[in-house]
């Protein structure tokens, strides 16, 4: 299976939903004052915060699966809908919260919506373009989602003086705007294909899909190493005697290069490269780069370290969801999406358990030598699941014969 970034300049609707992704993931810095309000406002304990924390993370999983089923069933633009408001509602309610109860109840909601509009999104975003544009597409998502959540840092840092509360009420206010405009920029969901939608979704069991249920152990584990990173880098530094809070440089340098990097997803020799040997390169880059973190003692080898990983995580993240993507059936995409991203979740409960207890027990070395070896190990198997997962498509295209694939670039093209 060969992407090459270096196709035709992507459609409008592609670049309308990555700006309004954008400006969603702008508004999304409440979360992790989550624990920190239940704490200051209803004086619960640290671990009572803790459990609902993990409550709400427990609840995107299931909120995920949903979005995929939604986006096949009910339509992309709808369900992108659908979770915003959902999003906006619950959080307004953890605002206005007079009770721990309360506080915990309009979480776990905000955890069952949370999700919801990732899938469609995703799925819209290869409708809308081929399979060799999807890498380039997938990648500035990304590049656009990261420098928002930088963004998403500074404007918590001025609200959350002033009263935490007021951080999920300008989350709220975001997804509400994000809500209104996605129905006036975005494709029209296709009345005509929602019959054959809710057929197909009777034939599409994404969970019986041996290829996407390897991808989804690999992204499992990418997501727990990923996680790491944004979880148990500051307490890293911590233990090297360097500032916690530089931490937000690392990751502002990060980034930096999965912006400025997108250029050269489009060279000629990237783009000429198959999947076995990028998810390689990908994996091999992260895993020198969480090497240099368990050596370094010094801001500045920190971040050279960063850099160097985060080249790798600028060949894999796009090239992930393309080969999802194309693995998915007719009408099957957005819960494929949605199967592949509970990686996240499901990382999400796991890696601050991990990560804290390996600081804890074991140092900054040990622990982030381990995930080196984890990204050494996936570096040395992905190539095996690439090939596998390059076969099924095949196999799928040439059974489809050459009508159905005509049907299907035809769909892609559609608004």
């Amino acid at each position: 299976m060969r992407f090459s970034p270096t196709g035709p300049r992507l459609p409008r609707a592609v670049w309308l939903l990555i700006v309004a992704r954008a400006v969603n993931r702008l508004g999304a810095f409440s979360l992790p004052f989550l624990a920190v309000l239940i704490t200051t406002r209803f004086g619960a304990s640290a671990a009572t915060a803790g459990l609902v924390a993990a409550a709400f993370g427990l609840a995107t999983i299931p909120s995920r699966l949903a979005g995929g089923r939604l986006a096949d069933t009910l339509g992309r633009r709808r369900t992108m809908v659908v979770g915003l408001s959902g999003c906006a509602l619950a959080q307004l309610g953890i605002a206005a919260a007079d009770s721990l109860a309360a506080a915990a109840c309009f979480a776990v909601l905000l955890g069952l919506v949370f999700e919801l509009y990732e899938p469609p999104s995703q799925a819209m975003i290869a409708d809308a373009v081929g399979p060799g544009e999807r890498i380039r597409a997938y990648s500035l998502l990304n590049a656009a989602l990261a420098v928002a959540g930088l963004g998403a840092g500074l404007i918590a840092a001025g609200l959350g003086r002033w009263d935490l509360r007021w951080l999920f009420v300008a989350d709220a206010v975001t997804c509400l705007i994000c809500a209104a405009v996605v129905p006036v920029v975005l494709p029209a969901d296709r009345p005509d294909a929602a019959g054959p939608a809710r057929e197909g979704a009777k034939q599409v069991r994404p969970w019986r899909d041996g290829a996407l249920l390897a991808l989804l152990a690999s992204g499992t584990l990418f997501a727990l190493v990923y996680l790491q990173i944004m979880i148990t880098l500051p307490l890293s530094l911590a233990h090297r005697d360097l500032q916690p809070a530089d931490a937000g440089l690392l990751l502002a340098a990060s980034a930096g290069v999965i912006v400025l990097g997108q250029p050269l997803l489009r060279l000629k020799r990237l783009a000429a490269l198959s999947a076995p040997v990028a998810f390689t390169a990908g994996y091999s880059l992260l895993a020198l780069g969480l090497s240099g973190y368990a050596l370094a003692h010094t801001l500045g080898a920190f971040l050279a370290a960063t850099l160097v990983w985060s080249l790798g995580d600028l060949l894999l993240v796009g090239r992930m969801y393309a080969v999802v993507a194309e693995l998915a059936p007719g009408g099957g995409t957005g819960r494929y999406m949605a199967v592949y991203g509970t990686s996240w979740g499901i990382a999400g409960i796991a890696a601050p358990v991990t990560g804290t207890q390996l600081l804890q027990h074991s140092g900054a070395t040990v622990l982030w030598g381990t995930m080196a070896g984890v990204c050494l190990a996936l570096a040395a198997v992905q190539p095996v699941l690439a090939r596998t997962a390059t076969h099924r498509t095949r196999l799928a295209s040439e059974v489809a014969g050459p009508e159905a694939g005509a049907q299907g670039h035809r769909a892609t093209r559609s608004p």
